[in-house]
């Protein structure tokens, strides 16, 4: 691990004291340490800051993530972000996990079976962003495999509650950028299950320094839209 305070003192003065004092202190802004750390590894993934997620990653085990979070946030990652970005992450979280002790692999958390994994993702959408949604998948093959892939294989899954799975969703899609449509109904979702305008705001706030501004701000264009609408 490279000392930065050694190589670039004055830079890491300042950032350090923005992204670890003044944004985790910022009055109105705050969030518990769990939730800050889940946000945060999920912004990660989605700007692809593998470098940054392996310091990260430990110090939120440590701060009371789970292992089976973790893991269930990489997971479903791979929905909103493809395999090819997300593998690395696998890959980061499986050797960090190992190296704390952790007896791979975890224990299980899917409910759903090949056979009723479209019928449930339908429902998990449904209960997400209302019952329209239960006629979406027959729209197109798409949709039908967004139904039974995004939502029947991963929200489906125990480990994280669903607003936990819209909030990580929220930041993967703030986080890589271009996905402003997609942010502004998944921050209808977040609303609709109780994470409120409010609550995003903080969010995008204590991820901003691992974004920075532009896709922060954008994501608060989004989450104003979304409230608005």
């Amino acid at each position: 691990m490279r000392n930065y305070r050694k190589t670039d003192p004055e830079f890491t003065e300042r950032f350090e004291h923005f992204a670890f004092e003044e944004v985790v202190n910022e009055e109105g802004q705050q969030l518990d340490d769990v939730t800050r750390r889940m946000a945060i590894l999920a912004t990660l993934l989605g700007c692809q800051g593998i470098d940054v997620f392996r310091m990260e990653l430990p110090c939120a085990l440590d701060a009371g993530l789970t292992p089976v979070m973790a893991k269930e946030m990489i997971y479903q990652a791979v929905d909103y972000l493809g395999i090819g970005r997300v593998l690395p992450f696998l890959d980061a979280a499986n050797e960090i996990l190992e190296a704390r002790g952790a007896a791979l692999p975890l224990e299980g958390q899917a409910t759903t079976t090949m056979e009723n994994r479209l019928e449930k993702g339908i429902q998990a959408q449904a209960d997400i962003f209302g019952e329209h949604m239960k006629e979406a998948w027959k729209t197109g093959h798409i949709n039908r495999w967004l139904a039974a892939n995004c939502f029947g294989d991963y929200y489906t899954r125990t480990g994280l509650d669903l607003k936990q799975r819209e909030l990580i969703t929220f930041c993967f899609l703030s986080a890589q950028g271009g996905c402003e449509p997609q942010l502004i109904a998944h921050a209808k979702g977040n609303m609709n299950l109780g994470n409120d305008k409010d609550f995003l705001i903080r969010v995008i706030s204590q991820c901003l320094p691992y974004i920075g501004y532009p896709r922060s701000l954008n994501a608060i264009t989004c989450v104003n839209r979304a409230a608005e609408e």
